[in-house]
């Protein structure tokens, strides 16, 4: 029977292989010893299943991938990661992206009960934004590795909704709901929605209550800010529920939260939009 030490190691990877696979990230260096890497995913004009505007919530999936992994480096023997905060702040007027997205990531500072990741995030040449991951240190004998295949069918047109599996709950002037559904592809490894994914839909609700029944000149969001309270159980009442806090001509500000299938507020956000 293989030991838990021996566990961790022949699966060296805080994002399972299949969110890998679902979102297109890649590896381009990886540097354990020096608790830094860099980190791509594939942006296919991705947008918001409820205003249909382009998203920037995947690069929070790089951005928990890029630098949660290098936290995880960082472990001791017989621990694993777990995220406890994330954020991400963006460039203005970035559109659409279409293409590859570099996160490159490392961990500053000493380590203590937590570790810090910062990443860059580049596009093109160009730096579009910054992301940060806190993660702390759990007992890995809680963690069961798995590899999953691959149950999306993909093609050029699958929308960021079928790759996320969420759809449109509600639609309100005080509430937009976005259901989770349940894909295991979208689960880590201690089986619960993956932390990136989640921000990512938290990121689509809360932008979403920010624009809601807006026509022209859509918010786009410059920063999320990302809390995770508790494990975010996916079932028949998982959703994200997105409001507005203030709406301006030029900014706005909204809340977002994950309510597991168990009926608790696993995950809280804020973004900041701007026109």
């Amino acid at each position: 029977m293989t030991g838990v030490d021996e566990q961790v190691n022949e699966h060296d990877l805080e994002t399972p292989d299949s969110i890998q696979v679902r979102f297109g990230i890649e590896y381009v260096e990886s540097h354990p010893p020096k608790a830094s890497a860099v980190l791509s995913i594939q942006m296919h004009r991705f947008r918001n299943p409820h205003t249909g505007a382009p998203t920037m919530g995947p690069l929070a999936i790089l951005v928990d991938a890029a630098a949660g992994i290098v936290n995880h480096y960082r472990r001791r023997p017989g621990q694993w990661t777990v995220s406890s905060e994330l954020s991400m702040d963006l460039s203005p007027d970035l559109g659409e992206l279409d293409g590859p997205v570099l996160a490159s990531a490392h961990s500053p500072g000493p380590l203590g009960a937590t570790s810090l990741g910062v990443c860059t995030l580049t596009y093109r040449g160009s730096v579009i934004g910054t992301g940060t991951v806190r993660s702390f240190f759990i007992h890995a004998g809680d963690v069961v590795p798995q590899q999953r295949p691959e149950t999306l069918q993909r093609s050029p047109q699958t929308a960021l909704s079928d790759l996320m599996a969420v759809t449109v709950a509600s639609d309100n002037a005080d509430c937009v709901v976005l259901a989770q559904g349940v894909d295991q592809n979208l689960n880590n490894d201690i089986d619960i929605v993956h932390g990136g994914v989640a921000a990512a839909g938290l990121e689509l609700a809360a932008s979403a209550a920010i624009n809601h029944d807006r026509s022209g000149g859509l918010l786009q969001t410059g920063s999320l800010r990302v809390n995770f309270l508790r494990p975010f159980f996916a079932g028949d009442e998982s959703r994200y529920e997105g409001t507005q806090l203030r709406v301006g001509r030029q900014s706005a500000v909204g809340d977002a939260q994950a309510i597991g299938d168990d009926g608790k507020v696993a995950i809280t956000a804020r973004v900041t939009a701007y026109r």
